[in-house]
């Protein structure tokens, strides 16, 4: 599946700022087997005095911009034209949870992709008592890894209860966790808590989600929002696999990636200091279409 993505952040300040630095990770970049990005342009309004283009340690893309001159707003577009590709064999060739132990010791590799990076405690999603036991709580004799995956991630649709307004980018995982609403942030590093606490190792994607509007009705033009999910590892034979508690299903075709990482604080999509006065107002605008 071919998409058109389209995204605009706007941010108005009060007091004209005279010094702003910002990291951002918002460009998506090539992931084999699994997207292709045919063209991605960031443009900053107005221009920023630097401007470098890296890789973080996770293989993310990182925009690092700034400006020595005053500023009253800033105005970030991005544009992208990404091929998702279909998604390869469903049967689950994850190995038992017993054996996933065993599998997880022989590994090796420090990569930025090692499972070892991806096991034990983040700032934002650490094994904690309760998310643990209702992990347990779903685990039967037998069963799979990638099934424990599924059963999780399910279990948490089923449990918990989306609500915009009930959390913010800096509510703990176990605060949401415990009064069961939040928003995919949520979903995602409660997800994580619980995977890690019964020894699977898992992390935070980043990225973009197709939407669909209501039958009969015409789709809004930047109605779509950045979204987040969960990577897990199944074991050496099926390797990672990505799942959205907030939807209950599989990250497939309707996904676009623009970053990995132990939890959100590896990608946000923008972070940075500026020097000024007086407070600020953001907005933002996303666009996923489909091309074909």
């Amino acid at each position: 599946m071919r998409y058109e993505l389209k995204l605009k952040l706007k941010y108005a300040y009060d007091a004209p700022s005279d010094h702003a630095r910002n990291m951002l990770r918002l460009l998506p970049g090539d992931i084999e087997g699994v997207q292709l990005v045919r063209a991605r342009l960031l443009q900053f309004d107005p221009v920023p005095s630097e401007r470098h283009d890296s890789c973080d340690f996770f293989g993310n893309v990182v925009t690092s911009v700034a400006w020595h001159l005053p500023l009253a707003e800033i105005e970030v577009t991005l544009e992208a034209k990404v091929d998702r590709l279909a998604a390869s064999s469903a049967f689950d060739l994850s190995c038992s949870l017993g054996e996933l132990r065993e599998e997880l010791a022989q590994q090796r590799d420090l990569g930025p992709m090692s499972p070892h990076h991806f096991m034990g405690a983040s700032h934002r999603a650490a094994p904690d008592p309760d998310m643990t036991a209702f992990a347990r709580s779903l685990i039967s004799p037998g069963m799979t890894a990638y099934q424990a995956i599924e059963a999780i991630g399910r279990a948490l649709f089923e449990e918990m209860r989306f609500d915009a307004k009930a959390t913010d980018v800096d509510t703990p995982a176990a605060e949401a966790f415990a009064n069961r609403h939040g928003v995919c942030q949520d979903f995602t590093h409660i997800m994580i808590s619980c995977l890690r606490g019964i020894g699977v190792p898992a992390g935070y994607v980043s990225g973009f989600l197709r939407t669909y509007p209501p039958p009969g009705q015409p789709r809004l033009e930047g109605a779509d929002a950045m979204h987040a999910w969960v990577r897990a590892w199944a074991g050496v034979d099926m390797g990672w696999v990505e799942f959205d508690p907030t939807n209950n299903q599989t990250a497939g075709e309707d996904y676009i990636t623009v970053g990995y990482g132990r939890d959100y604080d590896d990608v946000p999509p923008l972070r940075g200091a500026m020097r000024g006065a007086g407070g600020q107002q953001s907005a933002q605008a996303v666009d996923v279409l489909a091309l074909s």
